[in-house]
């Protein structure tokens, strides 16, 4: 069902399909797949997916590795008051 819907451009199917593909659960374990759902619900404004494609653009999950990108994803989550996401960018600055 996550699946049917993240195609249809719902943002919290998208990142629950992600983080099936990232956990591995139900599906093959596949971090760029995840990555690629995360950016379509976090170019929709989600917070919580803007926070892990910063995430995996710091730890290159999926991508990668890519500062100025993770500071800028990281930095959009945190300005919506993602507590982890602020926490992140404080180690990149």
């Amino acid at each position: 069902l996550f699946e049917k819907a993240a195609k249809e451009g719902h943002a919290d199917a998208q990142c629950g399909l992600a983080i099936c593909y990232y956990n591995g659960e139900g599906i093959k374990q596949d971090y760029e797949q995840a990555f690629n759902w995360w950016k379509k619900a976090a170019e929709q404004g989600d917070t919580g997916a803007q926070y892990r494609l910063g995430e995996c653009y710091y730890y290159g999950k999926g991508v990668h590795e890519d500062n100025e990108q993770a500071f800028k994803w990281l930095k959009k989550a945190a300005e919506q008051g993602h507590t982890h996401a602020k926490e992140l960018l404080d180690k990149l600055q």
